[in-house]
């Protein structure tokens, strides 16, 4: 985390120097749907998608980098230690041929880095057109237990899987606008492009090496085709900007692995107040409920809790941190930077699984 905060300010301390302070007031625009506005809250905090809309014939394009990092385990509300998990979570595979009857390896934790690249573009005023593509790594770090019982520790291993993962295609259609309030529909599918057969090496508890496929939060995409419905409204006056949004991810049908990743409901609320035309800060709060997976994937067999469809899914709510700057003059005019910060609140999780313990989104943007 260190590192990744030390590149952000450094990006930000850039922006910062070439961005003009001396620039400030009221925002001055009547069209705050728009994203040829002309202050910093113009825009959403960057990690909410889809918050806005472009005139006809504009373009923009964006980049966001997301790290998400999960430390220890959690069954509903409370905190497991990896020594509980082992001793008394059933494994669900027990009885197969070398499985033990508890969850002897135990995942401790977990980071996600993703990168993403969009473009947006509105044939007309009332319709913007959006897609977003991405490149994931994922790391996890387990311990094994020794044997068929007891708290004897074997060893530590990392699982690892990186490459594209699923494509969001969209449009963003206004339903009001008056200069002060916006609103508009986002309806969109995303596309299966993102691997679920990735594998790597495990160590067991017997202490073999064996590669098998990777569980569930370990693969790249869901496999189906999904439909993703929002609604999204954004308000504006004078300094001050804020709005709310809900997207829901519905999975169609099951992929080619027998199974499918659980619904996805996510709300969020945020407000943000422009101290210069350049700079603004913002806090945002959001909640997410995703279901649990339906189906099972027959290649993916294992005493860790990764490997069960039920131990998936749950609700949490976060509360988010952001700061958004545009560049005023010479070559960075027009360019946004933008960050946000995320600490859990409430996490009540389908477990035992990995509980995430911060988000951290960097982003820029440009329209023309």
């Amino acid at each position: 985390m260190k590192s990744t905060i030390q590149r952000s300010a450094g990006a930000m301390a850039l922006a910062l120097a070439l961005c003009s302070p001396a620039q400030s007031g009221e925002m001055g625009n009547a069209h705050h749907g728009h994203a040829s506005a002309h202050g910093a809250a113009d825009h959403a905090p960057i990690g909410v998608m889809g918050d806005h809309m472009h005139p006809k014939g504009e373009w923009m394009l964006s980049y966001r980098y997301m790290n998400m990092q999960m430390d220890g385990s959690r069954i509903g509300t409370n905190d497991v230690t990896p020594e509980q998990i082992a001793t008394t979570v059933p494994n669900r595979f027990f009885g197969a041929p070398m499985q033990p009857p508890t969850l002897r390896v135990v995942p401790t934790n977990m980071t996600m880095q993703m990168h993403m690249v969009g473009a947006m573009y509105a044939p007309t005023d009332w319709l913007t057109l959006m897609g977003m593509g991405n490149y994931t790594i994922k790391e996890m770090d387990h311990v094994t237990f020794q044997g068929a019982a007891g708290t004897n520790v074997l060893g530590s291993f990392t699982t690892k899987s990186s490459g594209i993962g699923d494509t969001k295609v969209s449009g963003l259609v206004r339903l009001f606008e008056d200069g002060t309030h916006h609103l508009h529909f986002n309806g969109g599918l995303s596309l299966p492009t993102g691997s679920i057969d990735e594998e790597d090496d495990v160590l067991t508890p017997t202490g073999a090496r064996p590669t098998l496929r990777l569980p569930y939060p370990m693969q790249l995409g869901s496999g189906t085709f999904d439909l993703l419905p929002g609604l999204t409204y954004t308000g504006q006056k004078s300094q001050v900007s804020w709005g709310a949004q809900y997207t829901g991810t519905f999975r169609l049908g099951e992929n080619e692995e027998d199974y499918r990743l659980g619904h996805v409901h996510t709300g969020t609320l945020w407000a943000a107040y422009q101290w210069l035309d350049w700079v603004s800060t913002s806090f945002r709060v959001e909640g997410k409920s995703v279901g649990k997976i339906s189906g099972i994937d027959t290649d993916i067999v294992a005493p860790v809790q990764t490997a069960d469809p039920d131990n998936a899914g749950g609700d949490t709510v976060y509360a988010l941190f952001g700061l958004n700057l545009l560049g005023q003059q010479a070559v960075v005019k027009g360019h946004r930077l933008a960050a946000e910060f995320g600490i859990p609140l409430y996490r009540n999780l389908n477990g035992p699984q990995l509980e995430t313990d911060y988000t951290f989104t960097l982003g820029w943007q440009k329209a023309f």
